[in-house]
């Protein structure tokens, strides 16, 4: 049942992301660039037959793929998964496409007031820094729905692992 859910997810938001890329000229609204992205749409896979196998279209070589529906990472060395993990989403998402790690910070406060560790950022969406971090308490709570907020969140010991894997320049992929 979980495997439908999720693969019904993805195939929902692809959609919407493909109908949001199809929006007539002069009907859309002017999208912020944000500087460390590079349009790369990867490719729309149907039900995922090893929801923890890298997904396919997710690019090649030493990488961080984010899956927006499945609220999964994989961290992929060369040629081969690393480590992968379930994450709680910001409720501010990049769009699907392939991103490089632009800044990281030991411990700070996060933007939603929670103190966190090994905030590893690699997108800006409307004024909001995306990144994965880990709570200093180890909660994994849901974001405030209204609050714009760009942590992905995740258990300390992934985040261990995702400050240790992702350094600055590193690849990030989003898929839908």
């Amino acid at each position: 049942m979980a495997g439908l859910t999720a693969a019904a997810l993805a195939v929902v938001a692809f959609l919407a992301y493909q109908a949001s890329a199809n929006v007539p000229a002069g009907l859309e609204k002017p999208a912020a660039a944000a500087p460390s992205a590079r349009p790369s749409e990867p490719a729309a896979e149907g039900p995922r037959k090893d929801p923890l196998a890298v997904p396919t279209g997710s690019g090649k070589g030493v990488r961080v793929v984010y899956s927006l529906a499945e609220r999964r990472v994989w961290l992929v060395g060369a040629g081969q998964l690393t480590q992968t993990f379930p994450v709680v989403p910001s409720t501010v998402s990049p769009r699907p496409g392939t991103y490089e790690v632009t800044s990281r910070s030991g411990r700070i406060e996060g933007s939603d007031g929670v103190e966190i560790e090994h905030v590893v950022r690699f997108a800006k969406v409307d004024d909001v820094s995306i990144g994965f971090s880990a709570a200093v308490d180890g909660s994994m709570a849901s974001p405030a729905p209204g609050r714009k907020t760009g942590g992905v969140r995740m258990k300390r010991a992934d985040g261990d692992a995702m400050w240790t894997f992702a350094t600055v320049g590193s690849k990030v992929v989003v898929v839908p």
